[in-house]
């Protein structure tokens, strides 16, 4: 356009014209060029930032990978020292109910290994009993020991739910009733402060016992026999001797110690 312009200015308006022309024309034509090149910079540019944003949203951004803190070695004396406390609440618990006649009467086939799951506790109890050592032993002593006391855990639990199911389902109703019997003959005799009524509920509560032993279904263990008379000879006048419990039947031969 600018060429066509200076054409027409020589054809009808001469030199001085042309020369007018160019002083006007020249600023103008710089001052579109330098704007162009700035709109196109600006174009660029923006293309450029719309790429890069566009690639930074594409991609998924990942977080740094932690690196894993390695573990310190298990400390298997500290392990087997636990193993140990565990054990013994385990052996305190199960000599709480062994000495306990009350206890055993309320569930009698927690004493009686003819019940699978009783069987499979004693069982447990002496394996981890006859891995139980005073010093810490070699590691892998150490690790046997501690798998017993797990399995003595659990078969203690499980065999204290099985009997807590059967209580005195495996007896008669007249071998149901003479445990109550019992168990309320030995309770008046525990609370009572009169030495008299004590030893009169004890001989009862010893002569039901004996026939529930003869029977064969109520096993009461040495502990709790020994336990009892104890009791019943407990605040007597001096030299006052009470009949014996009678000897309770012969246990099976895998009752533990």
């Amino acid at each position: 356009m600018l060429l066509i312009a200076l054409i027409g200015l020589l054809i009808l308006g001469g030199a001085t014209s042309v020369v007018v022309f160019v002083a006007i024309a020249l600023p103008v034509l710089l001052l579109a060029l330098f704007g162009a090149g700035l709109i196109k910079v600006h174009r660029a540019a923006r293309r450029a930032r719309r790429r890069r944003s566009g690639y930074a949203t594409a991609r998924t951004l990942r977080a740094p990978e932690e690196v894993p803190t390695p573990r310190a070695a298990p400390d298997w004396r500290a392990e087997w020292r636990a193993a140990r406390r565990r054990f013994a609440t385990l052996r305190g618990e199960y000599a709480a109910y062994e000495c306990d006649p009350l206890a055993v009467l309320e569930l009698p086939a927690l004493a009686d290994v003819t019940v699978p799951a009783t069987e499979r506790f004693v069982d447990a109890f002496a394996e981890a009993q006859a891995l139980d050592t005073d010093e810490p032993p070699p590691a892998e002593h150490a690790a046997s020991f501690r798998r017993a006391v797990d399995r003595a855990c659990r078969s203690w639990q499980a065999a204290r739910d099985a009997a807590e199911r059967i209580r005195l389902a495996g007896l008669s109703p007249e071998e149901r009733a003479s445990v109550r019997r019992v168990i309320k003959l030995l309770t008046v005799a525990k609370d009572s402060g009169n030495d008299a009524e004590r030893l009169a509920a004890y001989a009862k509560a010893r002569a039901e016992l004996a026939k529930l032993e003869r029977a064969g279904h109520i096993h009461l263990p040495r502990q709790a026999v020994a336990s009892l008379e104890a009791s019943a000879r407990a605040g007597l006048p001096t030299g006052f001797q009470t009949s014996p419990v009678p000897e309770p039947a012969r246990r099976p031969s895998s009752e533990p110690a």
